[in-house]
């Protein structure tokens, strides 16, 4: 029988870049751990800021991301959308791009990624504020 957990969570407002948020995510939803197998959803709620899954070891890969996603899509492209500045529109591009959910399985109560694999935000505002996640957990508990 399919089991499900969902729970939100409020991440704390970051500058811009790429931040990994794994032990967030584990910790808003230790019931994780009660699962034998299944699927972690994680969905953000908003249009100018990711998800993705990549290296968690060294954090220049994170300034790495945030220099090619800024070369990918600069600020000063002529957008139509400026209202609300010059790098909400990069980041609603930016934000397409990487996506808004990232799935990760389930074994044996634990994220099965790979070693090197973390899950990150990728805030592309200045000053995106918080941000919210819906975390999603199903499958078979042990």
């Amino acid at each position: 029988m399919t089991e499900y957990y969902q729970t939100c969570v409020s991440l704390s407002p970051r500058s811009r870049g790429f931040h990994l948020i794994t032990k967030e995510v584990l910790d808003a939803a230790p019931e994780i751990q009660r699962f034998e197998m299944g699927l972690c959803n994680v969905f953000i709620q908003h249009t100018s800021a990711g998800l993705t899954i990549n290296e968690n070891a060294d954090p220049d890969v994170r300034v790495d991301m945030e220099t090619a996603a800024n070369q990918l899509c600069p600020e000063g492209s002529p957008f139509i959308h400026t209202c609300e500045g010059p790098d909400d529109m990069p980041a609603h591009v930016k934000a397409s791009l990487f996506g808004a959910s990232v799935t990760v399985p389930i074994q044996a109560g634990r994220l099965k990624m790979g070693v090197w694999q973390g899950i990150y935000l990728c805030e592309h505002r200045n000053s995106g504020g918080p941000r919210q996640l819906v975390i999603t957990l199903q499958g078979k508990l042990k």
